[in-house]
Parts: C-alpha cells; structure tokens; sequence
C-alpha cells in the first residue's frame, strides 16, 4: 500500500482505521492525517502494545485493504 495515497485519501481510510482500532477517537484519527508513523504512536498508546506489535497491526490492515480502490 502506498502511503501517500493513504494521506491523500485519509477521509476514506478513516472509516476503515475506525473499524480496526476502535479505541481510536476521531481527534486522533484526525492528528493521524494519513501519518503512518503517527497511527502506529496512537495504535501503541490505545492498545498498550509494543512498537513491533502496531507494525505487524497496521500491515495486517494494509493487506487488508490494498485494494479498496478496486
């Protein structure tokens, strides 16, 4: 997935974030802007998990969605 079509599109992917980590509010999704480096930091502080583990996360979510154009 490439990033700067998640920063472009971040109004549609804010959905699909919300979905995948709910405990993200929307003030955060809207500081996260598309940011990868910013969603993991959030995905970290919600969930209290480890930096490897919001990466294996958010991969997860981009093959998931590398299609969502289609």
């Amino acid at each position: 997935m490439n990033w700067d079509i998640v920063e472009g599109n971040w109004k549609q992917f804010k959905g699909k974030a919300k979905e995948q980590w709910g405990k993200l509010t929307d003030d955060d999704l809207d500081v996260i802007a598309g940011k990868r480096d910013q969603l993991a930091g959030r995905v970290q502080e919600a969930y209290g998990v480890s930096k490897d583990e919001a990466e294996k996360q958010i991969r997860d979510w981009e093959e998931r969605n590398k299609d969502w154009r289609q």
